[in-house]
């Protein structure tokens, strides 16, 4: 799904929320569910669930009563949510402090320390139309990371990127 308003991207902004669409990739969960997880007070998991949904990320997926409650399920509206590339409909500017390589980074510092990071980082001289090429390759397997059961003790990592750099690059050869 593709995150067209600065309100949908800032909603995705925030740490806690990054987390919360996370687990809900594996289930729909309850605001109770979500705050047993992060280990967070309802209130606070309930106001960060309210900016997910009211700007369209999550949905009420089903209910069921509990006592003299209506216990709410939300679910992802999409299994995965891009920042579109275009100017929002309005005109108003994105947010200039969503980067999934700032997130990246801080949520891997542990496991560079531990030794368990694993990376490469690469530069080629190529054209824009084999960027485009490649980065469309890279998004097949963003979809096949995004689609993996769900298994095992430890919620993994993955960020992938094609981006322009002011590297030197040597004159075309004579």
């Amino acid at each position: 799904m593709a995150l067209t308003g600065p309100a949908q991207v800032k909603a995705i902004g925030h740490p806690l929320r990054t987390t919360i669409l996370q687990l809900l990739h594996e289930r729909a969960a309850t605001v109770t569910e979500l705050a047993a997880a992060v280990e967070r007070p309802k209130s606070t998991v309930a106001h960060h669930v309210d900016v997910l949904t009211r700007n369209g990320l999550l949905q009420v997926v089903r209910t069921r009563k509990v006592r003299a409650i209506e216990e709410r399920f939300y679910g992802r509206t999409a299994r995965m949510f891009y920042v579109a590339a275009e100017p929002s409909p309005a005109g108003e500017e994105m947010p200039g402090d969503f980067n999934d390589f700032e997130v990246a980074a801080r949520e891997s510092a542990t496991a560079f320390e531990q030794g368990k990071l694993w990376g490469f980082l690469r530069h080629a001289r190529i054209s824009e139309d084999q960027a485009s090429q490649f980065w469309d390759r890279m998004a097949e397997l963003v979809d096949e990371f995004d689609r993996m059961p769900r298994s095992g003790e430890t919620m993994y990592g993955f960020a992938i990127g094609v981006y322009p750099t002011d590297h030197p690059t040597l004159p075309t050869a004579e």
